[in-house]
């Protein structure tokens, strides 16, 4: 049987490496993913601004995808300690 007092003690154990890495590669595949995505909106947003039509959307959706690869590649991985 688990008492209170060791619930708490399990509750404030340090996690496992093993926990703390696939925190890690689950950080790092979020930005992996977010710089995929930011450099096919650029292509997107280059085909569309081919055609004077879809110029103002293809600037606007080739901006975002210069701005998730920007925050993808410079965000922070780890949160301040």
């Amino acid at each position: 049987m688990v008492s209170e007092g060791d619930s708490i003690q399990i509750a404030n154990a340090r996690p496992s490496p093993l926990r703390h890495l696939l925190t890690l590669v689950g950080h790092f595949l979020g930005h992996v993913a977010a710089v995929v995505l930011g450099f096919v909106l650029i292509i997107v947003g280059l085909a569309m601004g081919v055609t004077m039509v879809l110029l103002p959307a293809g600037i606007v959706i080739g901006l975002i995808g210069v701005a998730l690869v920007v925050g993808g590649v410079f965000a922070r991985i780890t949160p301040p300690a």
